[in-house]
């Protein structure tokens, strides 16, 4: 064995469908393979026990003493394969931000996992790896869509949709299909800096459901249609399409009570700066937003949105990619 191993897995960003997707409508998702967390397990001498470093989280702890999501994790991984806890330094480096709607958590999960298997010399199935990780988002998040595992296990761009239960009442797995993109597409995504827990957010919209069912429930059938909208602009490949179905979801989305000034001047700004369509990205109250681009306005919307307040910006592009189902 290796005195260290390492491996890595990617964000990932909600193209539509955020929210509306916890009440059985689809959402879009791709995998932002710039923007990374990274995990290096290397050996440690005997009696050391099986220590987590994560200085980008500013966290510390040992598996069998100390609590936290990650050493729960690391728990289930070696009762899963019925292993001793091993002798090693796990540690964490990740450049996606935390509670931002791009998927940290999921991301960090997915590269432990992966380098675990590799570590104990372990196959692993997607199938298996998604659903390691969704008990890991359940521990964060509480109640997760699954689209954050699932997109990042997956490492494909992919439509997302919760079933009904079958007419006995037991559980149906989401449908999940991978989804076309025809032509590659600029991004510009960029981070507002303030920072929201998903399932704050995801709680606050259940609330206000709660009070207003049929209100809410028109809102989520209105995203789904826009959702569907942005599935054929993807597929087609049109960017002006798809910026078009991104500024009716994101007014949506304010109306569903989860933007905020900061985001809805971060997207005026794009949209000004000549940007096809803008919208926020996850979860909102916070995190990020992303804009579509014409090829060569990229940088000028990037600098418009840092002008705007945003505390980081970066261009990413959406490759073609088949669907095959």
């Amino acid at each position: 064995m290796s005195s260290s191993i390492s491996a890595h897995a990617v964000a990932k960003l909600i193209i539509a469908g955020e929210h509306a997707v916890v009440y059985r409508r689809p959402a879009l998702a791709v995998p932002i393979p710039d923007i990374t967390a990274i995990v290096q397990i290397a050996a440690a001498p005997h009696g050391h026990g099986c220590w987590l470093e994560a200085p980008d989280l500013d966290q510390r702890g040992r598996v069998g003493i100390d609590a936290h999501p990650l050493i729960d994790l690391i728990t289930d991984l070696l009762t899963a394969w019925h292993l001793p806890t091993p002798d090693v330094t796990v540690t964490i480096h990740s450049t996606i931000p935390i509670a931002s709607g791009m998927g940290s958590g999921a991301a960090v999960a997915t590269a432990l996992v992966r380098a675990f298997a590799a570590w104990c010399d372990k196959s692993l199935t997607r199938e298996d790896l998604g659903a390691f990780v969704y008990r890991s988002e359940q521990r964060l998040h509480g109640t997760p869509s699954g689209i954050d595992n699932t997109v990042i296990a997956y490492d494909q761009p992919i439509s997302f949709c919760r079933q009904a239960p079958r007419a006995d009442g037991t559980a149906q797995p989401p449908r999940i299909v991978p989804l076309a993109i025809g032509a590659p597409m600029t991004l510009v995504i960029a981070d507002s800096g303030e920072r929201s827990p998903t399932h704050l957010a995801v709680d606050g919209v259940r609330q206000r459901r709660e009070q207003a069912t049929a209100h809410y429930d028109a809102l989520f059938d209105a995203i789904g249609a826009v959702t569907l909208v942005a599935e054929q602009a993807l597929a087609a490949g049109d960017a002006a399409l798809l910026g078009a179905a991104c500024r009716q979801n994101h007014t949506l989305l304010q109306q569903i009570g989860v933007s905020i000034p900061t985001l809805d001047a971060l997207v005026a700004a794009a949209l000004k700066a000549g940007a096809y369509g803008a919208k926020l990205s996850g979860a909102g109250v916070g995190g990020v937003m992303f804009a579509v681009c014409p090829p060569d306005q990229g940088d000028i919307i990037r600098q418009a949105l840092i002008g705007a307040g945003a505390v980081k910006a970066f261009i990413t592009q959406l490759q073609p990619y088949q669907s095959v189902e």
